[in-house]
């Protein structure tokens, strides 16, 4: 935890200008490409020190072994190239070829990854202004603000009230059964007395005209 003042800014790796990087790439080329691989140390040695990682290192170390090895061939072989067998020259050419592509094949490709990842440099001229730093009370209450919930707004339920002008709606009480039948049942027998009647009448209508 820091105590009261500003906070200890990390520092940033500055990138260079496109044309610097791009001279710089230019010259260590033409300096491994003109030594016929025996300076390629050269742009090995400044990836590991612009990457600073082991694996660079390393390499370093390999391309330097290789580099002396190829010198002291080139020592051993006869001043005379018509003394030279064919198996010798062809193997210091394999020899120079393939250290020549592998440096500057992994120089290139590597270091401009590296700066790649690094972001755009800032244009010229353009001042870099720094953030100021938070007082003490703001630190401390910046992270408090955060956290700190939010009230939501509450949802009102609205309840419908009724409406004391309209009158409540009573249902139908449907009528009872048995009274229904009853009434069916005294027009029934209704309707049998006066069809006897009407018998008793006919038939007295006919005796009468029979005697």
């Amino acid at each position: 935890m820091h105590g009261y003042g500003p906070m200890p800014q990390q520092p940033t790796t500055s990138r260079p200008s496109p044309a610097t990087l791009t001279t710089v790439r230019v010259i260590l080329v033409a300096l491994t490409v003109l030594s016929c691989g025996l300076l390629g140390w050269a742009p090995m040695l400044r990836l590991a020190i612009v990457t600073r990682r082991p694996r660079d290192w390393f390499l370093l170390v390999v391309v330097v072994a290789l580099n002396i090895g190829l010198f002291a061939f080139i020592m051993a072989t006869p001043d005379d190239p018509d003394q030279m067998s064919d198996a010798a020259a062809l193997f210091m050419m394999l020899w120079i070829l393939g250290l020549l592509a592998g440096v500057i094949t992994y120089y290139l490709y590597t270091e401009i990854r590296h700066y790649n990842t690094l972001g755009a440099p800032a244009p010229y001229g353009t001042p870099v202004h720094p953030v100021p730093p938070l007082p003490y009370q703001q630190q401390h209450l910046a992270p408090h603000q955060q956290h700190q919930p939010q009230p939501q707004p509450q949802q009102h339920q609205q309840h419908q009230r009724p409406n004391p002008y309209t009158a409540p709606t009573t249902p139908p009480t449907p009528t009872p059964a048995p009274q229904r039948l009853d009434q069916v049942r005294a027009e029934l027998d209704e309707l049998s007395d006066y069809l006897r009647k009407e018998n008793r009448d006919s038939r007295d209508s006919r005796d009468g005209e029979g005697r």
